[in-house]
């Protein structure tokens, strides 16, 4: 039988136990560990068609540009990158595609779904430092989604972020 002590230290534990997870270390990672092992980065890409109304390179992509490191889903990692934002509001931006250089997305095509990762920040990230390269820290998941930019194949809950530092 379970005196009064024994099951306060048993409650604050189970409470305890979720939040002592998140401040293990992060598995720091880089934009070459989202492809899965035995893929080569040169197989990603594939072919391509030049779009001579709009001056465009738009790569055709093959079946390996969709495949994912499953070992990252769920592990706690942080990562660098650059913010394209979905909103931002007064207190910044909570909602946004990270992505491996600057203007993926904006002014060149999409890289493919295993180089993109969407993004939900618990804090705002400033409006004035969008332009920054950042470090993300939080929980991955792989998960396949299409957005207006590209699609992506990543997902980090965000529970920090910082100035990367070169």
């Amino acid at each position: 039988m379970l005196n009064r002590r024994t099951t306060l230290m048993l409650l604050s534990a189970m409470v305890a136990g979720p939040k002592a997870a998140l401040a293990a270390t992060p598995r720091e990672i880089k934009w070459e560990d989202l492809i899965p092992p035995g893929v080569p980065y040169s197989e990603i890409i594939g072919e391509g068609e030049i779009d001579l109304v709009n001056d465009l390179w738009n790569p055709i992509y093959d079946a390996n540009a969709v495949k994912l490191n499953e070992t990252l889903n769920g592990a706690y990692i942080k990562m660098p990158g650059f913010i394209i934002p979905f909103d931002v509001s007064a207190e910044g931006v909570t909602n946004f595609m990270l992505v491996p250089y600057v203007g993926a997305c904006i002014h060149t095509p999409p890289p493919p779904a295993n180089q993109l990762v969407m993004v939900n920040a618990t804090d705002p990230w400033p409006g004035d430092q969008l332009w920054d390269a950042v470090w993300v820290t939080g929980v991955m998941r792989t998960q396949l989604q299409s957005t207006d930019l590209g699609k992506t194949g990543y997902f980090i809950a965000a529970n920090e972020m910082e100035i990367y530092e070169w």
